[in-house]
């Protein structure tokens, strides 16, 4: 079994555009690969966790997201391991959309992981409490969302980051 870093994937990974769905529009940060290479040369394994409501709001497919994923996979030079996403919309009442663990449950079973030395890291609140959801450790990243989503969340993350750099800076750290 093997530990891993669960990555939420807009506002973490890439600039948020507003339902992406078009590799046009997909746009990574200048540090996210430097940040998985760090988590990576650690052990962890990669797995971003997306919730994907546009799919349900009919704003864009399947096929769609799946070619973003795959630009997004080329850019970050195929260092995800996997990428999970929930399609339902937020009143579908289903388990895999974030803050449920049902993504995360997914990840685990099909890849062998050790969630007791595992983490997620986000910038929403969803985020976190699909972390303690799940019994992993937390870290919000002030980048997208993160800045405004700290006053929201009831309970402090494990860390707090400027950016997904700094997260895996830390993370990598604690691993020793």
């Amino acid at each position: 079994m093997r530990p891993a870093v669960f990555l939420d994937r807009d506002g973490t990974i890439i600039k948020d555009a507003d339902h992406l769905s078009s590799v046009d529009e997909l746009e990574v940060f200048e540090f996210a690969v430097e940040a998985l290479c760090l988590l990576k040369e650690k052990g962890f394994l990669l797995i971003v966790l997306t919730n994907q409501s546009g799919i349900a709001r009919g704003f864009f497919d399947e096929a769609a997201m799946r070619t973003v994923h795959d630009a997004l996979q080329m850019q970050l030079h195929d260092l995800i391991d996997a990428i999970y996403f929930c399609p339902h919309g937020p009143d579908d009442g289903c388990d895999c959309r974030k803050p449920g663990v049902g993504m995360i449950k997914q990840a685990a079973s099909e890849h062998s992981i050790d969630l007791a030395n595992s983490w997620i890291i986000g910038d929403k609140k969803s985020d976190v409490e699909t972390g303690f959801n799940a019994g992993i450790a937390t870290a919000l990243v002030l980048t997208g969302y993160g800045e405004s989503e700290l006053s929201a969340l009831d309970r402090l993350p494990e860390l707090v980051a400027s950016d997904l750099l700094e997260a895996a800076r830390q993370i990598s750290s604690r691993a020793d």
